[in-house]
């Protein structure tokens, strides 16, 4: 089996390079309803106070996941630190999909949320999310990588396998899970996806990983963070698949707010983030995994370049 894997150090060449066709500098594309005044990329939180939202119930949505039960269990301490932070109630808001956590956020029923990498864009461009922090490393080292796997013994070694087979996907609105691997494939490959394979949807990484252990599917993209933690659940073992493809890294799950809570309660929030102590706690047991053991500032405009780069590569627009 031949596994092809890109340094993390050679994201910004080999990604951009690879995507050398598509327009380099995406640029922010915020609705109507919101501003940006100061040129960062998100929406202005509005001048006008009575705007302003400032709820008694705080409502926490993490990006979808199979279960979504396991991950109100893993949060919960921290969502407890953030209800003494803020002074509010807190509460945790399964979400069954990617669209379902977008109109959330647009109908004002989600006020905290981390949203998976490639569906950030359209939470900052059409639901005024602002990103802040996302999880790294105690040396500030953060991210994933894609990967395509397999089941063992399906004839499928190598990316150009997959033509005529079958490679799935889980939304339209993932990275890793769509986005990436469309472009990347198409460019390096030469290989386009729908045409020189099928593409079934799966809705989550889990259902992926869990579809081709199963020899559901043949083949999926998915984020290699997300095999990491369910091995160290004990729900998948590492001979189950096999990988094929790796890709270089990319931006983890990041977390913000909505663009109109009350501007001290915004702050509050981030002082929950950025004081909650990982030692001991859920969020360690299941994130330290993938090395994660801290919360650390981002910058949207500067992380998620890549990531807009790949989007506009797939043609994505913003039709809030």
């Amino acid at each position: 089996m031949e596994m092809i894997t890109i340094p993390r150090q050679l994201l910004a060449t080999t990604i951009v390079g690879l995507l050398s066709t598509a327009a380099l500098q995406a640029s922010a594309d915020l609705s109507s309803r919101y501003s940006d005044i100061d040129g960062d990329m998100i929406a202005d939180i509005p001048t006008d106070e009575n705007q302003w939202t400032d709820p008694d119930t705080l409502v926490f949505a993490y990006t979808p996941v199979e279960d979504p039960a396991v991950y109100a269990e893993v949060w919960s301490d921290f969502l407890d630190h953030l209800g003494e932070v803020t002074g509010k109630e807190v509460q945790f808001f399964p979400v069954q999909s990617n669209a379902a956590q977008q109109e959330a956020l647009r109908a004002g029923r989600v006020h905290v949320a981390g949203f998976n990498t490639g569906g950030v864009p359209m939470a900052v461009n059409c639901g005024g999310f602002r990103p802040f922090a996302m999880m790294a490393g105690d040396d500030g080292s953060f991210g994933y990588e894609m990967e395509v796997i397999t089941y063992p013994g399906s004839g499928i070694t190598t990316v150009e396998d997959l033509a005529g087979r079958e490679l799935a996907f889980t939304s339209q609105t993932s990275n890793s899970g769509f986005r990436a691997p469309s472009a990347i494939i198409k460019s390096e490959f030469g290989m386009e996806a729908g045409v020189d394979f099928d593409t079934p949807f799966a809705g989550t990484h889990e259902n992926s990983i869990l579809g081709v252990i199963h020899k559901d599917y043949e083949a999926a993209a998915i984020a290699n963070s997300v095999i990491t933690r369910m091995k160290a659940r004990g729900v998948i073992n590492e001979n189950d698949y096999e990988v094929i493809y790796t890709s270089a890294t990319f931006p983890t799950t990041p977390y913000g707010t909505t663009h109109n809570l009350h501007p001290e309660l915004q702050e509050k929030v981030q002082e929950a983030f950025f004081s909650y102590d990982w030692e001991g706690s859920p969020l360690q047991a299941e994130f330290s995994n993938n090395g994660e053991s801290q919360f650390i500032p981002i910058n949207y405009a500067e992380r998620w370049e890549i990531i807009r780069t790949i989007a506009e590569a797939n043609g994505v627009t913003y039709d809030c």
